[in-house]
């Protein structure tokens, strides 16, 4: 159907412009449309692969036979007036014609990959008895596989594209050491990223023909933390005690906000989380205080954070997980003794997710393997994206140099993703410049090309993604073979949004926050917040940063409100502050806040931004440290706030999706089968039949801070977000979709650079 009634207008779907479609969605979904020939509620629907248009809310309900009077799907045609023996068209008024500025773009497949080739990969020649054990237990390896697993002796860099078996490698290598080389299983090291990748190599070796549980378990094996750290307990046990751990970040907060009130930062304005990230990143890079040269000042503020940091651990003898990998070096640097022991104990080190690596974990490894140099490092330079904890492409690109005369496997055999994904992930990777070469080939065929498609925004991307996977579910898809990416966590407010209100199942990371619990976004929250409930303690208190005044100032309202006989808003009118032009703009406050509960909340906002000063405190406070801006943060609110008609409509909304991020993220660990929303950062080493990738525009992807490195002339940045979406692509099993948002941010936004393949 392409029309249908809203309340007294008929509304037809070719006339609306792209930017109106979600409010008509919303209406839809509140029975606000009926059609005009049954006059039953009908809903729009908006999806990825077609055109918009309107249904029936019974699903059982026959379409209704349109009237003939019904446009087709094409402008009317124009009249003509004869003039001086030319055909003119007749000029019509403003109100016969409505002009679409905005046209709903159709999505459309990324074309121009090669054809696929059905060439049979060179599978090994199975010679040895015990390859071909494995290949009648179902593990069969490639050529290339093969002689990643045979180059025992000597340095070795596996270079494992995407989805090339770098486990199956890793576990038959060390499988292939132990029972046909007979190497001493205490004289190997296996180091992986996470503690679920050591697990799982663990399980894959017993799975293997005569690997016994006793013979596993002398492998030195496990996250560069876990290794080091029994290092650590057995030679110095009594400073390396579990009870004396910082475990958790509110404890190192902690730590940070009484040193930094020796510097008046203020406890809520300064990002200590941030603070915390950087400190770990300086350590994790060898680099300690005395070291470093501050920047600006948010990194001089770091730097004494730091130091104090650091004497406060040495005072207490508190440490926390960095100093696992950085006391572990320092002990063998000033030990030569026993680091000569090691050496000659650990003659084989196996290094999983070698482009993860960083500085203290490199050089680690460089240590122990000084005089054996059989290191086996398999990773991929394509996929590194760590750079904010210290990750580096150039430990895979200069392997060379530290390990000489090292040999170079390329696995290019990809297992995962369709011929198309592969295709298109091959074009987009090969624009970096640092990179080592290598071209993956799809091991088959079996899905659709990419597709690109256009929401005009961020609140019509989650609807026309949500609409799809609801159509692929319904057709026999599981909810678990979805996975919806982005760059960060901010991104995924309205994606989380139209799944809460869905029935589907779906999870996301522990760690992501609900976005109106952003520093910056709370404190305009909170305005709104007074001027409905004057009363409201915790609101006066999430005011106050913006209004450049301190914590302490809330014991002088609420001392205020009880002898003006006031409420909190009245109360700024009577604070002192010793300065005049301060005290002068408390007054006209609770007039401004009071007036807000009658605006609607995009107007709220606006007063709050520039009247309020909101823009002023952003500008100075809300930018430090952090990925995303304070200022885009607010725009991203407005975005949200667009689809409220009140103010306590829209805080009704924030406060049930606040609780709702914490409730989906208890009930996470009982889904076994839900959509996954994740970054694309926590998405490396997983696979899914179909992925979404959110706001692949300029900006986003590549992040506008790698964009403004860039234009300093910078490439490192740029080139690790192409890797980003690289990591994205070949993430995806089957069908791969990639947003192109019209606008991003309440401001038009452009295709990412990166697809112009």
């Amino acid at each position: 159907m392409n029309q249908a009634k809203s309340g007294d207008e008929i509304v037809h779907i070719h006339t609306v412009s792209a930017g109106e479609l979600q409010t008509l969605f919303e209406k839809g979904k509140r029975d606000q449309l009926s059609c005009i020939v049954c006059r039953k509620p009908v809903k729009l629907f908006i999806g990825i692969h077609e055109t918009p248009y309107f249904y029936h809310s019974d699903p059982s309900q026959a379409p209704c036979i349109m009237p003939h009077s019904e446009p087709a799907n094409q402008d009317e045609p124009l009249e003509y007036r004869e003039q001086n023996g030319f055909k003119i068209p007749k000029s019509r008024t403003i109100t016969e014609t409505k002009t679409i500025t905005e046209p709903f773009l159709k999505s459309r497949q990324i074309t121009g990959n090669p054809q696929y080739s059905n060439k049979t990969t060179t599978m090994a020649q199975l010679e040895e008895p015990y390859f071909q054990e494995l290949s009648s237990c179902g593990v069969v390896l490639d050529a290339e596989q093969l002689k990643a697993v045979k180059t025992i002796d000597g340095p070795i860099l596996v270079l494992s594209g995407a989805g090339s078996g770098k486990t199956r490698v890793l576990t038959v290598r060390t499988a292939y050491m132990l029972t046909v080389k007979k190497i001493d299983p205490r004289s190997i090291m296996l180091v992986t990223f996470t503690a679920k990748s050591a697990k799982e190599m663990q399980q894959r070796l017993l799975s293997y023909p005569n690997m016994t549980p006793s013979l596993v378990s002398q492998v030195v094996s496990g996250t560069f933390h876990s290794i080091f750290y029994k290092i650590l307990i057995f030679h110095e046990p009594s400073k390396w005690q579990r009870d004396l751990l910082l475990k958790w970040d509110w404890e190192k907060e902690k730590i940070l906000k009484q040193a930094g009130r020796e510097i008046e930062l203020d406890d809520k304005d300064f990002a200590y989380d941030q603070a915390l990230q950087q400190i770990g990143l300086w350590k994790n890079s060898l680099a300690f205080p005395e070291d470093i040269q501050p920047d600006d000042e948010w990194e001089k503020s770091c730097i004494f954070l730091y130091k104090k940091y650091e004497e406060y651990k040495k005072q207490t003898g508190k440490y926390d997980f960095d100093d696992m990998l950085v006391g572990c070096y320092v002990f063998l640097k000033n030990h030569p003794d026993f680091l000569k022991k090691y050496q000659q104990r650990f003659q084989y080190f196996l290094v999983d997710e070698f482009q993860d690596i960083n500085k203290v974990q490199y050089e680690l490894i460089k240590l122990l393997s000084y005089e054996s140099k059989n290191v086996c490092a398999v990773g991929d330079d394509d996929q590194s994206i760590y750079s904010f904890r210290g990750s580096d492409p150039k430990y895979i690109l200069n392997f060379n140099h530290d390990f000489p005369r090292s040999q170079v496997v390329k696995l290019t055999e990809n297992y995962r993703s369709s011929h198309e994904i592969v295709a298109t992930a091959n074009r987009l990777i090969k624009r970096n410049q640092n990179r080592m070469e290598k071209k993956m080939r799809a091991q088959h065929d079996s899905g659709n090309p990419p597709v690109l498609f256009y929401p005009y925004d961020e609140e019509l991307e989650a609807t026309m993604i949500v609409a799809d996977i609801q159509e692929k579910i319904s057709k026999g898809a599981n909810p678990g073979d979805f996975a919806v990416l982005y760059r960060t966590h901010t991104m995924s407010r309205a994606i989380f949004e139209r799944l809460a209100a869905s029935n589907l199942p779906f999870v996301i990371e522990k760690d992501a926050d609900s976005f109106y619990q952003r520093r910056v976004i709370r404190g305009m929250l909170a305005f709104m917040r007074l001027s409905l409930f004057p009363h409201d303690s915790k609101a006066a208190a999430d005011v106050l940063s913006s209004l450049f005044l301190r914590q302490s100032i809330l014991q002088e309202l609420k001392a205020q409100t009880i002898l003006q006989d006031c409420d909190f808003i009245d109360a700024f009118a009577y604070i002192k502050t010793g300065h005049a032009f301060q005290e002068k703009k408390l007054k006209t406050i609770p007039g401004q806040i009071r007036s807000l509960k009658n605006m609607s909340p995009l107007v709220a906002l606006e007063i709050i931004e520039k009247d309020l000063g909101y823009q002023d405190y952003v500008k100075k406070r809300g930018n430090e440290a952090n990925l995303e801006k304070g200022s885009d943060d607010i725009r991203d609110l407005k975005v949200a706030a667009n689809r409220f008609p009140t103010i306590a409509a829209f805080l009704d909304h924030v406060d049930h999706m606040t609780a709702m991020i914490q409730e989906i993220k208890k009930l996470s660990k009982h889904f076994k089968d839900a959509i996954q929303l994740t970054t694309i950062h926590r998405s490396k080493g997983l696979e899914y039949d179909t992925v979404y990738v959110l706001a692949a525009v300029d900006g986003s992807l590549p992040h506008d801070f790698a964009l403004e490195s860039y234009r300093k002339g910078e490439l490192a940045p740029l080139e690790e977000e192409r890797r980003l979406l690289y990591v994205a692509a070949t993430r995806a099993k089957k069908d791969l979709y990639l947003s192109i948002l019209q606008t991003r941010r309440g401001r038009t936004a452009y295709p990412s650079r990166f697809l112009k393949l």
